[in-house]
C-alpha cells in the first residue's frame, strides 16, 4: 500500500558532514541533492503529496552564516527545479511565511508556485520558515478577527495545507525521534517511522523500506480491526 502524502524531516546534514569532516553547508548542499533524488523516486512510486521540512522557525537561532547558506540553497533548489516539475506536472505549494525572503527570492518563489498551480495528481509541499504551532496560531487568530466558531474541518481550512489531505507517514532520518514542531495537526493519525540513516545518505531503497514498513501497519482511527 502506498501512503497518498508521505512527509519528511530531513535530518543529519550537519553531523553528516561533520563525520566526514566537512564543513555543516557541505552536508547542507549535499541534502540537497538527495531531496531532489528523493522527490523524484516518491512521486514515481505513487505517493501523490510530498512534503518536505525543509527550513523550521526554530531554524533562525543557527548561526547567521549557515541561516543565509540555507536561505539560498533552498530558493535556488526551488529555482533550478522548476522546470522539472513543470515537465513532470508536479505543483509546488509553500507551507510557512515568506515574507522572510528577499523581494527578488520571494518573487522567484512564488512564480514557481504560479507556474505549476493548475499540476494536481501530484504536490510538493515546502515547509518553509514553518512551525507548526505557530501555523495553528495563526489560524486561531484568524477565527478570532473573523468572530467565526469552527469544527476540524473548517479550522482545517485555515492551515497553510488547506486543499491538502492528512499525513499518511511520517518519515525522520538520523535517529532522532520526535516531530519538531511539523505538522502536527495534520500528523495526528500518521505513521511515524523513525531511520538512523542521515539525510545524505536516504534513497530511494531507503524509501522503500518506510513504505514497506507503513504497508505492514494496521491504522484504525479508533476503530477495531473488525470495523
Amino acid at each position: 500500500m502506498i501512503p497518498t502524502h508521505v512527509a519528511i524531516i530531513m535530518d543529519g546534514n550537519g553531523r553528516w558532514a561533520k563525520a566526514k569532516g566537512r564543513s555543516r553547508n557541505y552536508g547542507h548542499q549535499k541534502g540537497a541533492d538527495t531531496l531532489e533524488r528523493v522527490v523524484e523516486d516518491a512521486f514515481n512510486k505513487g505517493v501523490r503529496y510530498l512534503s518536505l521540512y525543509a527550513f523550521s522557525t526554530e531554524n533562525w537561532n543557527r548561526p547567521k552564516d549557515e541561516v543565509t547558506k540555507l536561505l539560498s540553497l533552498i530558493t535556488k533548489l526551488i529555482e533550478r527545479g522548476l522546470k522539472k516539475l513543470i515537465r513532470d506536472e508536479v505543483r509546488l505549494l509553500i507551507a510557512g511565511d515568506l515574507n522572510c525572503l528577499s523581494a527578488a527570492r520571494r518573487k522567484k518563489v512564488e512564480n514557481a508556485i504560479e507556474l505549476t498551480k493548475d499540476f494536481k495528481d501530484k504536490t510538493l509541499i515546502f515547509c518553509f520558515n514553518y512551525g507548526s504551532r505557530d501555523e495553528i496560531i495563526r489560524a486561531v487568530n484568524k477565527c478570532v478577527e473573523r468572530g467565526e466558531k469552527v469544527d476540524e474541518k473548517s479550522f482545517a481550512k485555515l492551515l497553510y495545507t488547506s486543499d491538502i489531505p492528512d499525513v499518511d507517514l511520517v518519515i525522520r532520518t538520523s535517529g532522532e525521534q520526535r516531530l519538531s514542531n511539523f505538522l502536527l495537526w495534520q500528523s495526528a493519525y500518521a505513521e511515524l517511522y523513525f531511520t538512523p540513516v542521515m539525510w545524505p545518505d536516504f534513497n530511494g531503497e531507503e524509501l522503500d523500506k518506510a513504505i514497506e514498513w507503513f504497508s505492514s501497519r494496521k491504522r484504525r482511527f479508533g476503530k477495531i480491526d473488525e470495523q
